[in-house]
């Protein structure tokens, strides 16, 4: 890593972005948290706080507010991206020109790319040069910004298939409050962190549907399943989705009012559909664009994930929440392992 003094850029002024920047800056780290317009940027700025993404928070005084990507980037000793998986691959594009040589790299983005099904850091390396793919970190957890900034204790996992990566981005983001382990399966990592996401959209519209912590355990734990068998499929460790990336996040987002996905499973059960929620939502439910993306690997790959279709069902196909659970239920019966 470059000069310890430098500093760190954040890509993204989102909820999870400005989190970052706040616990950097909290640290005495200088912060500059890039975002995608000169209107956000000049308000947070001025405000000193997120007041669209992040209400309430207060910016330390380290954190600087730009959308200017050249003062943004120079002379940074690492770069965390944190840009909906939607977005991402344009943002590195018109900023791959900017990025130094020698860098510190983390995805703290969780999904897949719609279309392709890559992870977020292949997106990462196809756009900022091939070279850069064995050295980015994949940073995933039970993370919500909600309580990271209301000084609640937290840990995560920061994944690369560099050690040497994996541990600069530990001792990066580390502190007394967000505890950070290696991880050096950054398949199963960013796997985790995007899949879960589905998972949450299906125990939102259980508990919408008023069926009980029976029902969300179930889903929790064949979910976790359907992850597991998908993952191990494209190169994953299946021990890390018993770990934090996994078990771990699975549990928060299946179960927190403050989850955009479990929310949105919440709205689906009520009625709403697919397009009036995102309409309404200013920032990203993700396990949206994954679900897409989980389905259609599944397909290619030969590889039953329930769950995933049935909510695929409810958000692109006009399946009746109920009427899917019903279908889950009354599945072939078979063995569980």
């Amino acid at each position: 890593m470059s000069d310890s003094h430098a500093p760190v850029a954040v890509i993204g002024a989102g909820a999870w972005g400005t989190t970052i920047s706040c616990m950097l800056g909290d640290r005495g780290i200088a912060t500059r948290l890039w975002a995608v317009s000169d209107e956000l940027a000049a308000d947070v700025q001025q405000r000193r706080e997120n007041a669209t993404y992040l209400p309430g928070v207060h910016l330390p005084d380290e954190v600087s507010v730009s959308a200017d990507g050249e003062r943004t980037l120079a002379d940074v000793k690492a770069i965390i991206w944190v840009v909906p998986s939607l977005w991402l691959r344009e943002t590195a594009a018109r900023l791959a020109p900017l990025v130094p040589g020698d860098v510190l790299m983390i995805s703290a983005t969780k999904g897949l790319e719609r279309g392709s099904g890559l992870r977020m850091s292949q997106v990462l390396a196809q756009e900022l040069g091939a070279h850069w793919e064995p050295e980015i970190v994949a940073l995933s957890g039970p993370n919500l910004s909600g309580e990271i900034v209301r000084k609640m204790p937290a840990v995560s996992v920061a994944a690369s298939t560099s050690q040497r990566r994996a541990h600069e981005a530990q001792a990066l983001l580390s502190s007394p409050l967000f505890r950070v382990y290696r991880n050096y399966d950054i398949v199963g990592v960013e796997l985790c962190g995007a899949l879960k996401n589905v998972i949450a959209i299906a125990a939102g519209m259980s508990d919408g549907l008023g069926y009980g912590d029976n029902a969300k355990a179930a889903l929790i734990t064949r979910g976790l399943v359907e992850m597991r068998r998908l993952g191990v499929k494209l190169g994953a460790h299946p021990e890390t989705f018993a770990g934090i990336a996994g078990i771990g996040d699975l549990i928060t987002t299946c179960a927190s009012r403050l989850s955009r996905n479990y929310s949105t499973g919440q709205r689906l059960a009520a009625g709403e559909n697919r397009e009036e929620i995102q309409v309404s939502m200013k920032a990203v439910a993700e396990g949206i664009f994954t679900t897409q993306a989980e389905v259609e690997l599944a397909s290619e790959l030969g590889v039953e994930v329930p769950i995933g279709q049935t909510v695929h069902g409810v958000l692109f196909e006009g399946l009746d929440p109920g009427e899917g659970a019903a279908a889950l239920m009354t599945r072939e019966q078979k063995a569980e392992y």
